[in-house]
């Protein structure tokens, strides 16, 4: 089998800038999210790209515009709490933008029905945020409609419609958006927006208070850069389809984007649980038949990272190319593309039951998180590799790791802790449990899969973020701060980066 070409499943999504080429497409696209209401006028849309073009967003999804957000930045001080919509956008036109005002005010949101699961609104509003972030904002105000309010207002006053939905007794698709968002009720405004006929000319008053705003200043100070992570203790069993497979996954994947991860993180080679339902009991050869599942296995996981706005780390997979077997971790970015690394390491017993192949390159990838690295399992008992990768730039090494006894499991985990003391990075070790009797060379599991930090006042008093119990199926899920690590390794106790003798020593990477 050839090397298989990843491009042909990448799902491209991009969240971008509207320019004015985009116009027609967000004309057509608000026809259909608000088919009961005016669009935009095309004058409208050109005012707001002249006057703040960086507060107009959209989402491409394999080149089609499925989303699209509108705002501009006034001092909420000078208008009315009782304001229409018309009031605080100058009709939709935005004149009354003002570069020096204090708040973020969102005109509009809107996603195709046929993507209203893939978590574009959340893209958009996190946008939004980052905006408000970078601009030194006091907050984000938006006027919400409720346009469930109109089922329930022959028994509710706005004010009881909005508790109930506030309360999770009414679900609202704008008002429960927002508020599971971080979105706080300020007040109800009457007669917001003339056309608004579900809303009953209702809208709600909510505001995202910027934590990070400087109040004597316009300019923007970082105060941390929070990145959460959950690592995926996969528990190994017998299944009978690749459908129940995919729903084991899947079912994770949501588990994690309901913690509102960064990063999904599975094991080393645990798409071996196919075998249980492969009829050929040589190991080598049912690796050969696995490898015949990589197509399937690439498009799940494109799929699902994309579908729930997480990156993945999908563990690893037994790949065949040119005729040779590698075990190949693969990254799935929540923009819909793809990323690789191959195994270079192979262990005694991979070489001899399975014939695996090692790679020949250490990878570093840029995510929106910034650059991570991935070992798999045994790469990560070699401490140039660790070196090698934080010198590219990583700050997070994902260890996708497979072990069948207490001793191989702690060589993982103890060599993981040395390399995020040693490279002054944190490393994340996910591994495999249970038991596949099926399975020829994969009957037995241990693991305890964790998140490690480097070991400093800052940091977990243990230089643990979160560990799982051991050999049972969860989750543990941590955040780890990117904006902490970059002080610490500048003015940390200890500075293991900095103090190298470089003079003496150093470690060549040949490729």
């Amino acid at each position: 089998m050839k090397e298989i070409d990843v491009s042909k499943y990448e799902k491209k999504i991009e969240l971008r800038n509207i320019t004015k080429a985009d116009f027609q497409e967000v004309l057509a696209l608000q026809k259909v999210c608000f088919p009961n209401m005016l669009p935009w006028k095309l004058e409208q849309l050109e005012s707001h790209v002249d006057i703040f073009p960086e507060g107009q967003f959209c989402v491409e999804y394999e080149g089609i515009i499925i989303g699209s957000c509108s705002s501009l930045i006034v001092n909420f001080d000078e208008y009315d709490d009782q304001h229409t919509w018309d009031e605080i956008t100058d009709n939709g036109y935005i004149t009354n933008h003002d570069n020096e005002g204090y708040n973020l005010y969102g005109m509009e949101v809107m996603v195709h029905p046929d993507f209203r699961r893939m978590k574009i609104g959340r893209r958009l509003y996190e946008a939004r945020k980052e905006l408000a972030r970078n601009l030194n904002l006091k907050s984000i105000i938006i006027g919400g409609r409720i346009p469930n309010f109109y089922k329930h207002s022959d028994k509710l006053t706005p004010r009881q419609y909005v508790e109930e939905v506030t309360h999770h007794n009414i679900y609202d698709p704008v008002l429960t958006f927002q508020v599971m968002n971080g979105f706080t009720l300020k007040r109800i405004n009457k007669n917001y927006l003339e056309d608004d006929i579900a809303s009953m000319k209702y809208a709600t008053l909510m505001e995202w208070n910027n934590v990070d705003y400087q109040p004597k200043t316009k300019r923007h100070f970082k105060t941390a850069f929070p990145v959460r992570i959950c690592v995926i203790q996969y528990m190994m069993k017998k299944i009978d389809t690749f459908d129940d497979f995919a729903r084991q996954c899947e079912f994770y994947v949501d588990v994690a984007e309901s913690y509102q991860s960064d990063f999904a993180v599975f094991p080393e080679i645990f798409t071996t649980q196919l075998l249980s339902f492969i009829e050929e009991k040589s190991p080598s050869q049912s690796i050969r038949k696995l490898t015949e599942f990589t197509e399937e296995y690439i498009s799940l996981f494109t799929s699902l990272a994309v579908k729930y706005n997480v990156n993945i780390i999908g563990g690893s997979h037994f790949v065949e190319e040119e005729g040779k077997i590698y075990n190949i971790a693969y990254l799935f970015r929540r923009d819909g593309t793809i990323e690789k690394q191959y195994k270079i390491h192979v262990t005694p017993n991979e070489r001899k039951y399975w014939g695996i192949t090692g790679g020949d390159e250490i990878k570093v990838f840029d995510t929106d998180c910034g650059k991570i690295a991935i070992q798999i399992c045994y790469d990560i008992e070699f401490p140039e590799l660790g070196r090698i990768a934080t010198d590219k730039g990583a700050n997070i090494i994902f260890v996708p790791f497979c072990t069948d006894e207490r001793q191989g499991f702690l060589r993982v985990k103890y060599c993981a802790q040395a390399r995020a003391i040693e490279n002054q990075v944190y490393t994340v070790i996910a591994g495999t449990v249970g038991n596949l009797s099926e399975a020829e060379n994969m009957d037995i599991q241990y693991a305890q899969s964790a998140i490690f930090t480097p070991s400093d006042f800052t940091f977990p008093r243990d230089g643990i973020e979160g560990e799982c119990s051991a050999n049972i199926e969860t989750v543990v899920v941590g955040d780890v701060d990117l904006e902490i690590l970059r002080r610490h390794r500048k003015s940390g106790n200890v500075t293991q980066l900095k103090d190298r003798r470089k003079d003496l020593y150093e470690i060549k990477y040949k490729q």
